[in-house]
């Protein structure tokens, strides 16, 4: 009998040290799957963050579209290329701006402005899209000083997309670092 009794202590021990070792293992397991389900729900965020930012830049966009198309004017001559990553207007710039604000006055309509930044393909897309919107930023500023009115101006980035010109040469990335004024009645 007792040598059955120390068998069945045995036995009962061995189980009992079995399911402290599967414990462990479930446990470190399960840290390492929870770490990886952390880094896919902040990955996650991220690109939700990015998708509500453009659903509202193309609200805004939308809302202006509402009205009637009059003309677009293009700023990309050499007054108004963009040096690279910067949103400094020139002075060419500011006076090209200025003979447009001038136009704005003389037809005496009310108009709205989208004002539409672009850039070339060097940078991340995420970094485009804001060095665009601060493109399209410093025009606002800079014709709200002469006298347009901030609600009648809206800005949006387009980033690197919509290239005019092949991003392949130095020319082709200088004449996409640009703004276009799309004028709507």
């Amino acid at each position: 009998m007792s040598k059955l009794m120390i068998a069945g202590v045995a036995v009962t021990a061995a189980l009992s040290l079995s399911a402290c070792a599967t414990e462990d293992y479930v446990n470190t397991h399960v840290a390492t799957v929870q770490t990886q389900v952390n880094a896919q729900g902040a990955q996650l965020a991220q690109l939700d963050q990015t998708s509500r930012d453009a659903l509202q830049r193309a609200e805004d966009a939308g809302k202006l579209a509402e009205g009637k198309f009059m003309y677009q004017v293009v700023l990309s001559d050499d007054s108004m290329k963009f040096p690279l990553d910067s949103s400094q207007l020139s002075s060419e710039a500011q006076t090209r701006l200025m003979d447009f604000v001038q136009k704005l006055k003389a037809d005496n309509k009310n108009v709205y402005l989208e004002i539409q930044g672009y850039t070339d393909n060097t940078g991340s897309p995420a970094g485009n899209l804001r060095l665009g919107q601060d493109r399209a930023e410093a025009v606002r500023r800079f014709m709200s000083l002469q006298g347009v009115a901030l609600n009648r101006m809206s800005t949006i980035s387009y980033g690197e997309d919509q290239p005019v010109a092949p991003n392949t040469t130095r020319v082709g990335r200088a004449q996409n670092r640009r703004v276009v004024l799309v004028v709507l009645a």
